[in-house]
């Protein structure tokens, strides 16, 4: 089975520990709906953007988490 999981970037791409404790999802629909969620605590304990991955493999990112981009 798949696990899906997020990175977290500051906006040149360097990798900070998130705010919020992440898990991994077992589908892209949790992993997208636990980010809906917490994406606020996660901008404002460092975080400037995320990428979603399935196992190894990017599906998608950098996804900005400011709200004006959103």
């Amino acid at each position: 089975m798949a696990a899906w999981t997020w990175r977290f970037e500051k906006t040149d791409g360097t990798e900070v520990q998130p705010a919020v404790p992440p898990e991994e999802f077992p589908t892209q629909g949790d992993a997208e709906s636990w980010i809906g969620e917490h994406w606020k605590a996660l901008q404002e304990g460092g975080a400037d953007q995320v990428r979603l991955f399935e196992d190894v493999t990017e599906i998608y990112g950098p996804m900005s988490l400011d709200a004006a981009e959103a």
